[in-house]
């Protein structure tokens, strides 16, 4: 049962009106679910914001306030709807097979998950609006935000084709992360004052810890279940052997960079970081977001 999954599809076109691969993934058909057409996406990304920052030199900052806070409130709000959806479907799977199936059988990658993550893969596009505001304003572009945000939706495009089925862990907890994080972004910027901006990126780190023990948990569990069956294991974990080793270096990557961020900002003297800009806008692949 899926009641508020059944009550947004009672608004949602789901007949023949909606092609099959918008509702399923399906490599070469769904819309980025090509090496070439990713590559060139996220390529281009890169492009626009470098290129927007040199045009951006000799103009005066941009304050685009409104379109700002709808932006982030689209992405809080959104965030929290797909968050919800993915909890009931997967609160039906773990009833229905128990905790470790629910992360490692192939029963776990269900139609409706595959859509949740298709649109939370569409997600980390529309957060590449975050650093088009960044060049507008003139503000810094640093390392971590713009190879967050792209390696993100990259991380998504790879566990969508490896099937991962610990995809939804790592997804769940970035959506959490970020409903709070947009909503942060919204209020802020609309004039509220909040004291809480550190403890932002103490849950984007404590994400990402968990994060890398699922997938490493769910990665030694295929090899011990494929190549090393005298260690100890319960069972495959599902998902292509690629799929799970690129999640693995990067959210491993991510959880470097972030303490490297976290004691950069938060943790030098107070002269030094009065210049630093609070957390890191990016995700979980995420972002999710991620896996």
């Amino acid at each position: 049962m899926a009641p508020l999954a059944d009550i947004l599809l009672q608004f949602v076109p789901t007949t023949s009106f909606v092609p099959i691969y918008l509702k399923s993934y399906i490599p070469g058909q769904t819309p980025l679910s090509t090496w070439p057409v990713v590559t060139t996406a996220l390529a281009s990304y890169l492009a626009i914001i470098f290129g927007i920052r040199e045009v951006m030199k000799d103009r005066a900052p941009q304050r685009l306030n409104t379109l700002f806070r709808i932006h982030n409130a689209f992405l809080s709000l959104g965030s929290a709807l797909l968050l919800a959806l993915m909890i009931e479907e997967v609160a039906s799977v773990w009833l229905k097979v128990g905790t470790y199936a629910a992360m490692c059988a192939d029963e776990s990658w269900t139609p409706r998950l595959e859509f949740y993550y298709m649109i939370n893969y569409y997600f980390k596009y529309i957060e590449l609006l975050d650093t088009v505001f960044l060049a507008l304003k003139k503000k810094p572009l640093p390392f971590l935000h713009v190879f967050h945000h792209s390696a993100t939706a990259l991380l998504c495009f790879t566990q969508l084709n490896g099937k991962t089925s610990v995809s939804w862990v790592v997804i769940s907890l970035n959506l959490t992360v970020h409903v709070i994080m947009y909503y942060y972004y919204y209020a802020t910027a609309g004039g509220a004052k909040i004291w809480w901006k550190k403890y932002l990126t103490t849950m984007q780190i404590v994400q990402f810890v968990i994060d890398l023990f699922v997938v490493y948990f769910g990665t030694y569990q295929h090899y011990a279940n494929a190549y090393w069956k005298h260690l100890p294991h319960v069972a495959n974990c599902a998902g292509t052997e690629s799929a799970a080793l690129f999640g693995c270096g990067l959210l491993s990557s991510y959880l470097l960079l972030f303490i490297n961020f976290y004691i950069q900002t938060y943790k030098k003297p107070t002269k030094a970081k009065s210049g630093a800009n609070g957390i890191s806008k990016g995700n979980g692949v995420a972002n999710g977001k991620s896996h």
